[in-house]
Parts: structure tokens; C-alpha cells; sequence
């Protein structure tokens, strides 16, 4: 199944809006902010050594429309304005894409850039929007200094395909990776984020410039396991909701068992392996790290509303608008018995990785048996 139509957040800036419910990703944003930061100024210091840069080109992949996208922007523009006063150049122009699929709210996101706007009046920035799949080209080559994406790069193309040779499915009752999901709903899910991310690569290194940087974050875990509660604790809570609301008699069931959520949760080392394989950049940083959800996240309310922000839409174009209040309601009962029994994961785990384009680099634009850019004219 393609997500390109009913992938996005909650839309506006409503109480359910990702706009109002992406603390835990601001969070992970202030841990993650010098990483970007070191990122600029090394790629400022190997690209303005002979000759200074007139502009730099910045995209934020999978920008959505919530605050992270800005508090970047504004990282960037004074690691630049920081780096190029140590470096005694000129600053440079930066221009900014900001890329996500297109249902995403950029209506909301271009009206909370007023935020960049009044901190930075006397550096020239510029904005732009990139709509498109970043499972495919967006830029041209060899344009791009400067790539980031947060909480993005987890979400796979398509969701994997989990049936035997029957057609009947696999993972009946779970949305995602479970204990008790067979040996192929992994190996699917797996293979599918293999062949995700070095395309991401692939066609990321064709955009970028020799030198060029990229910081990603991503959702990620610490074990090799994948079925830890810890790691899926969020598809678990909602997987046994969805499976009491089939009880109830408010959704099909048979519509549940063939649901599953594109997304997946991988650990450092198959990042590592991934980025090696492909070969097109070097790794300078890897790490993966744990945020406490302590103070308001460690309530039930609010992390109802950061769930419902970023599942919402998909789970809604399966199983109707008109179930979601009473989907979420029960999801809100299993966090506070979890929360009552301490049941609940009390961490968040996030991969966060800086990539430097190599000077030279094979020529890999096959994927398959098709070109990459082939690939993208046909999407």
C-alpha cells in the first residue's frame, strides 16, 4: 500500500494539532541542536577555504509543520553568521526547502516562519517549499550543502507486503513488529527499510555537494530485538485499542488484520551497515540517544495527544474519521493503567547520525534494474 496520500500530521494548530503536541520532538531537538551546529561550521570551513560560498542550500526533509522545522532554521543561520565571522568571509545567503509529502500543512508551517523572520532581519534567509517523496529525487545534482531530517526517515515508502501464499495475512491483530508477530512480518518490515534508506542515500548523494553534510534523527532502538515493548510500545497500545474496538463491533476485523503501519524502528547497527553499503558518505557521528519523559510527558493526556498528532490521518483513512474519538479514548485508558502499574516506557530512543558526502564517489545511480532518476519520473 503507497502512504503517499494519507501520510502527514494533524493538520492547524487544534488541540490535537502536531503543532501543539510535538514536545517530545522539540525535546529531542534542543539535545540534538549543537550536532547541526558542528555540521555547519565543518561544512562551512571545507567549502569556503578557496573560494567563499555566495549561497548555501539547506533542505529539511520531512518538515512537516510544527516548531522543529524553525528552531533548525535558526541553528543554521547563526552557525553561519558564527562560522563565517571566525573565518573572516562574507555571509552567505542561505536558502531554506522545506520538503514533506504533499498533504502535508504548509499553510501552517509558512505562517510560523514569522518566528525566523523577526529573529534574524539582518541575515539574508530565504524559504521556499519542496513538495515530494524523499524516497526519490527532489533536488538537482550536486545542489545541496546543508540536509537535515527529524523524525522522518523512519516512515517506509509503502507498507511492507505480509501475506502468505494464501493471501491471508500475517500479523492478524498487530499493526506492527510483535512478539508474537511470525519470523517474515520482521524480515518484511526489514527488507522494506533496507531498500527505503539506500534509495534515501543514493538519491541524497546525487543532490548534494562534495563536502556536503547531513544530520539525520530518527526514531530508533537500543536493542537488537525489535519486539521489545519498549521499542513499539506506541503500534502495541494502539494494536490492542484497534483489536477492542473489532470486539466492540465498531471496525471489521478483517480490515485490522490486514493493517500495518509504514514505519520502522532500526537499530544503530543497520543504520551503520546501510550507509556503509551504499557508499556515498562517510559516518562522522553516531550515536544513540535516551530522553527521559519526565514532567508533562510522563501523563497519559499528553501523550494521547502527541500520538494521536502523527497517526491520526493514516489510521483514519482505513478505519473512518468517525471511530477515532472512541479509538483514542481507549487508547488513553491503556496509558493510565499502564501508567498506574508503571507499565509504561519512562525513555525515548533516537537515532541521531552526521554524514559527510565523499569528494568522489562511485557512480551508483542504478537501483534495481532502473535508473534513480528514471525511477523518480515515474512516481
Amino acid at each position: 500500500m503507497e502512504v503517499k496520500g494519507m501520510l502527514f500530521m494533524t493538520k492547524g494548530d487544534g488541540e490535537n494539532s502536531y503543532v501543539q503536541s510535538s514536545g517530545y520532538t522539540q525535546q529531542v531537538a534542543a539535545v540534538t541542536q549543537p550536532i547541526v551546529h558542528k555540521a555547519v561550521q565543518s561544512m562551512l570551513r571545507e567549502n569556503c577555504s578557496s573560494t567563499p560560498l555566495e549561497v548555501i542550500n539547506v533542505a529539511d526533509l520531512g518538515c512537516s509543520s510544527g516548531p522543529n522545522t524553525f528552531t533548525v532554521m535558526s541553528t543554521v543561520i547563526e552557525g553561519t553568521v558564527k562560522s563565517c565571522s571566525e573565518l573572516g568571509c562574507e555571509i552567505p545567503e542561505v536558502q531554506f526547502y522545506l520538503n514533506d509529502l504533499v498533504g502535508n500543512d504548509f499553510n501552517t508551517l509558512f505562517k510560523g516562519l514569522i518566528v525566523v523572520e523577526q529573529k534574524f532581519k539582518n541575515v539574508p534567509w530565504f524559504a521556499m517549499g519542496a513538495p515530494g517523496s524523499f524516497h526519490g529525487r527532489l533536488f538537482p545534482r550536486n545542489s545541496i550543502h546543508l540536509l537535515h531530517s527529524s523524525f522522518a526517515v523512519h516512515w517506509l515508502s509503502k507498507v511492507p507486503t505480509m501475506t502468505n501464499e494464501e493471501g491471508l495475512p500475517l500479523n492478524k491483530g498487530k499493526i506492527y513488529i510483535s512478539k508474537t508477530s511470525p519470523p517474515g512480518v520482521r524480515n518484511a518490515y526489514l527488507s522494506q527499510f533496507q531498500e527505503d534508506f539506500l534509495l534515501f542515500l543514493k538519491c541524497r548523494a546525487l543532490e548534494m555537494v562534495p563536502n556536503g553534510r547531513m544530520v539525520l534523527i530518527i526514531h530508533g532502538r537500543k536493542f537488537a530485538d525489535p519486539t521489545i515493548r519498549e521499542s513499539c510500545y506506541t503500534w502495541e497500545i494502539l494494536a490492542d485499542a484497534l483489536s477492542y474496538l473489532a470486539s466492540q463491533g465498531l471496525i471489521n476485523e478483517e480490515k485490522l488484520d490486514f493493517f500495518n503501519v509504514p514505519y520502522y524502528i532500526a537499530s544503530q547497527e543497520e543504520v551503520q551497515e546501510l550507509v556503509d553499503k551504499e557508499g556515498s558518505f562517510t559516518t562522522e557521528f553516531l550515536d544513540t540517544i535516551v530522553v527521559e519523559l519526565g514532567g508533562t510527558w510522563s501523563r497519559p493526556e499528553t501523550r494521547i495527544r502527541n500520538i494521536r498528532a502523527f497517526t491520526e490521518p493514516m489510521i483514519s483513512s482505513h478505519f473512518g474519521e468517525e471511530v477515532m474519538d472512541k479509538l483514542y479514548g481507549k487508547v488513553r485508558d491503556i496509558l493510565v493503567e499502564d501508567s498506574r502499574h508503571g507499565n509504561q516506557p519512562t525513555s525515548g530512543v533516537t537515532l541521531v547520525l552526521e554524514l559527510k558526502k565523499k569528494e568522489k564517489i562511485q557512480p551508483q545511480v542504478m537501483f534495481g534494474s532502473e535508473n534513480i532518476e528514471e525511477n523518480n519520473m515515474k512516481k
